[in-house]
């Protein structure tokens, strides 16, 4: 097998709508992975931040080699297991309040939101839910139609559910604060929706498909303030941001803020299908037996690696080395952005591991330059290392190395980042 060969098979059997790089994985061991052709990669993408704790970590594979030597599929609803409820308890500890709380198990991200949402309409009796431009919630068709970015993953797949909402997300960078997100929302009530009918309001702590942007802390306390003026209940997506991610086990816990619900996904499975719906224990019995669930929520498989995950978390610190991660990510990127030769660099931003940089036109417009970002990925991986870009004019790079990446594998790779940036800009 060759990258050559592969890639000639790959287009004749699978979608075209299924984007992937032309990177053929053969093997891979906490933050490096070799291709097929034997070409080895420093993995800054970490499957979309899955790998929190690193490609094949030993406690991880360990667990769920045990796991599959005593039953890998009874499903829940027949025959339900220990380690699912112990799970629950852990993640009920875990996330923020010290109220009483529940927590279910599915598969994927898209499959957490939607449940979030069912679950908030059960309790509250209302259908209304309000989102934010530039979210990525899922590409299932509730999903969609709470994702703010209509290319690649809305166009022409339409009709969407009703009764879904939109208003700005803060991004400070592009002049939108705090104050001008709440006027939204002030507008929205005013113009579109009786806030009385709204059932929740879903918002990314830092924006991951939109462009890596924090919520600033006052405008997630002000939307709880909202919430609980209006009886609306928040849910934090914390799909990308959860797991030690953002130098906290949640990126809501940096603003001190509470929410009702938590959805989580990629990082708690460590690389195994899994994600979760955390909330108040009365929100989450609304549902009626039978109503939440499916046929591989809560793989055993995915709940044995989940509980590796979180030990792994504590005991090796994780989320102090996200904190340290993204301290020598942003000193470096920043030293860069003060160089002449690079003010295509207009921002450099993140929580802790969560970390990326804008490039521009102009520093003073702030105009994006997608086509500069293209340029560096490639550059970047023909050197050796693997870069994602994320926001709706795909100008934005986004670090998220596993967190258990060693320094001077950072070091290293910020290296390479550098050299394909003074490729791509020709200087």
């Amino acid at each position: 097998m060759t990258t050559q060969t592969l890639s000639k098979r790959h287009k004749e059997a699978v979608p075209q709508g299924i984007a992937t790089k032309p990177i053929y994985a053969a093997r891979a061991e906490n933050a490096e992975l070799w291709d097929v052709d034997g070409k080895r990669y420093i993995d800054f993408a970490a499957g979309i931040a899955v790998l929190n704790t690193g490609h094949r970590h030993p406690r991880i594979i360990a667990a769920v080699k045990d796991q599959a030597e005593k039953f890998t599929h009874t499903c829940f609803h027949v025959a339900p297991y220990e380690s699912y409820i112990r799970l629950a308890e852990r993640l009920n500890a875990l996330t923020p309040g010290d109220h009483p709380k529940k927590t279910m198990f599915v598969t994927t991200g898209a499959e957490a939101v939607e449940n979030a949402v069912k679950i908030a309409r059960a309790y509250t009796g209302r259908p209304a839910v309000v989102a934010f431009g530039g979210a990525f919630h899922g590409r299932t068709l509730l999903g969609m139609a709470l994702t703010g970015k209509v290319a690649p993953y809305k166009k022409g797949f339409g009709p969407f559910p009703a009764d879904v909402f939109h208003v700005p997300y803060p991004k400070t960078y592009h002049g939108v604060g705090t104050a001008e997100a709440l006027k939204g929302l002030q507008q929205l009530f005013q113009s579109d929706v009786d806030p009385a009918r709204v059932a929740a309001i879903i918002i990314e702590p830092v924006q991951g498909e939109g462009g890596f942007y924090p919520a600033p802390f006052d405008f997630l306390k002000a939307l709880r303030a909202l919430c609980d003026e209006h009886g609306i209940l928040l849910i934090a997506d914390e799909i990308q941001t959860g797991i030690a991610r953002t130098g906290r086990m949640f990126a809501v816990e940096h603003a001190g803020v509470v929410p009702d619900l938590i959805t989580m996904a990629k990082g708690l499975g460590g690389g195994f299908p899994l994600a979760a719906v955390t909330g108040r224990a009365e929100i989450m019995d609304a549902a009626q037996p039978g109503g939440l669930g499916g046929t591989y929520g809560g793989s055993p498989i995915g709940i044995a690696a989940a509980h590796a995950v979180l030990d792994v978390v504590e005991e090796e610190k994780l989320c102090e080395r996200a904190e340290k991660i993204g301290a020598m990510m942003r000193e470096r990127l920043e030293a860069m952005a003060r160089r002449n030769s690079f003010n295509a660099i207009g921002d450099v931003r993140g929580l802790g591991a969560m970390v990326a940089f804008e490039l521009v036109k102009d520093r003073a417009t702030r105009e994006p330059d997608g086509a500069l970002a293209g340029r560096l990925v490639a550059k970047a991986q023909e050197k050796g290392l693997i870069l994602l870009t994320c926001g709706p004019d795909g100008n934005i790079i986004r670090l998220l190395a596993p967190l258990t990446i060693p320094e001077a594998q950072v070091s290293e790779g910020l290296d390479i980042l550098e050299a394909a940036l003074a490729e791509a800009v020709g200087v």
